[in-house]
């Protein structure tokens, strides 16, 4: 564990660092910091720091930068002293946001939206999984040969597919299917449409029509599973000099841009979070059951992503939970970030 002064002068580093990209000598700590101590008792201190491995020089005759653990370090004494203090950070954003969207879909675009003004980072909110209760299914007519499946949920969320018939469907017999399946379907969720019609069920209605019919709407609720994600600020990332480079950026374009991935990626937001994690784990703010989860470099189970910070979180109740992220280069403003993150949480939670 860091002395109280060592951790003064690491954090230093850090902040000026994190503000100017460039590594930082004990002169500059010095002059703009109040550290309370003469510079060389701040050399001392940073060859101690390298030498623990919280930063490291990059050529000789240079200035530190921080290492994963520097900024480890950063983060774990960040919040234990203060960032799970703040009660609801920018409430004037957030009433803003809540104020203004006039469905999920554009809540989320404008939270990302503000992510990214907030943060000047890579901003991404992910779509909660369709598992709200079917509220009404509709098979609305095309053509004799084509129709259209339309699930509404009870959270008020909207999915549809198209769906073929090798043989001509008269409206009175899609009909008649619509009025058995809402009866069987209403009601569920995706995991009870998806997990309760075994074979037996499959059986007790032998209409191949019916059958067809509900293997769309299977297909539709499935496919509807992964959560969505609203990107921006892909730009900003690629302003950061540590991404000044397409070799540095494209690998973790690749990661982003999937949304299955992506998923999985951001799906690994603890319920639970707690105290500072082993290697790879990352560390969870917890303020009045609200969670945040910060990985930094290579604590990132993704490879891809070795060079990044990943600030999430989850928001939603249960199965319906979606989740906020923000990812940027290790050399983020962190307090900033996690705060932006745990307003964007409070503002898309209730929805």
């Amino acid at each position: 564990m860091l002395s109280d002064r060592r951790q003064r002068v690491l954090s230093a580093l850090i902040e000026e660092y994190v503000a100017r990209a460039m590594p930082v000598g004990s002169r500059t700590l010095t002059e703009r910091y109040r550290l309370g101590v003469s510079s060389a008792t701040v050399r001392n201190d940073l060859s101690a720091l390298e030498d623990a491995g919280y930063i490291t020089q990059p050529h000789t005759s240079a200035g530190r930068i921080p290492t994963d653990a520097g900024y480890r370090a950063f983060v774990d004494e960040l919040i234990s002293h203060g960032i799970a203090e703040e009660e609801h950070p920018h409430d004037d954003i957030v009433s803003e946001l809540r104020a203004s969207a006039a469905e999920l879909d554009d809540l989320m675009e404008q939270t990302s939206a503000a992510l990214t003004r907030l943060t000047d980072c890579l901003s991404i909110v992910m779509a909660p999984s369709f598992s709200a209760h079917i509220r009404q299914l509709s098979l609305i007519s095309l053509t004799n040969y084509r129709a259209l499946i339309v699930i509404v949920a009870e959270d008020g969320r909207v999915v549809n597919r198209n769906v073929a018939f090798a043989e001509e469907v008269t409206p009175d017999e899609l009909a008649a299917v619509q009025n058995l399946l809402g009866r069987v379907l209403v009601g569920k969720s995706v995991r009870e449409v998806r997990e309760g019609f075994d074979r037996q069920t499959y059986e007790a209605m032998r209409d191949p029509l019916v059958q067809l019919v509900l293997d769309e709407v299977i297909a539709c609720l499935q496919e509807n599973n992964i959560g969505r994600a609203h990107r921006l600020g892909m730009s900003s990332l690629m302003r950061k000099p540590e991404f000044s480079s397409s070799s540095a950026l494209l690998p973790i374009m690749e990661v982003l841009e999937d949304d299955a991935v992506l998923f999985h990626v951001l799906d690994e937001c603890p319920d639970d979070a707690g105290a500072s994690g082993a290697e790879g784990e990352g560390v969870g703010v917890a303020h009045g059951g609200e969670h945040v989860m910060v990985r930094i470099g290579r604590e990132n189970a993704a490879a891809e992503l070795s060079g990044v910070s990943v600030v999430a979180s989850a928001y939603g109740r249960g199965e319906g939970e979606g989740i906020v992220a923000v990812i940027g280069p290790t050399r983020m403003d962190y307090s900033r970030v996690i705060r932006a993150v745990r307003a964007a949480q409070h503002v898309l939670r209730d929805e």
